[in-house]
């Protein structure tokens, strides 16, 4: 006997839909686990349920201590590649008034750039993308919030 495909939308009985995230959690973990171990690596993963509460799985090391690690490796990106506000200050071609800086994205100018200025390029560029990644998850934590609150 073969397996169904599982339409995927809220369940709407409260106790199926606390069924299924405890069975669909702990298979998570198996698999994360299983990973660990195949991969060498180490994981941490976090899981709130439906009323907030907090399940964690850890491979290897405590989470606080891979979680310290990821923070660590933030900041130095952040030193690296620079947060928005020094990548912009250092950086050659700020959003100007003249479209400089949008002829550059379009690739207009960029023949003419030394290799540094490349990179400065690159680095603000990344710096963008993390803003507009985070602002934009944001804006999707948000909407869903309000979705689910509409909900209830």
């Amino acid at each position: 006997m073969g397996r169904r495909k599982v339409e995927l939308k809220r369940i709407e009985d409260k106790s199926s839909r606390q069924v299924t995230f405890s069975k669909r959690r702990s298979g998570l973990f198996k698999k994360a686990h299983q990973l660990a171990v195949l991969c060498d690596l180490e994981l941490v993963l976090i899981v709130f349920s439906g009323n907030g509460r907090p399940y964690e799985f850890s491979s290897g090391n405590s989470s606080r201590k891979i979680l310290e690690r990821y923070r660590a490796h933030l900041e130095s990106e952040k030193i690296v590649g620079g947060d928005d506000h020094t990548a912009e200050e250092h950086h050659p071609y700020p959003c100007d008034r003249d479209g400089q800086f949008l002829r550059v994205l379009e690739g207009e100018e960029i023949e003419d750039m030394s290799l540094t200025d490349l990179v400065q390029l690159e680095q603000l560029l990344y710096a963008k993308l993390g803003h507009i990644r985070n602002t934009k998850t944001r804006r999707m934590i948000e909407t869903m919030s309000v979705l689910q609150e509409k909900l209830k």
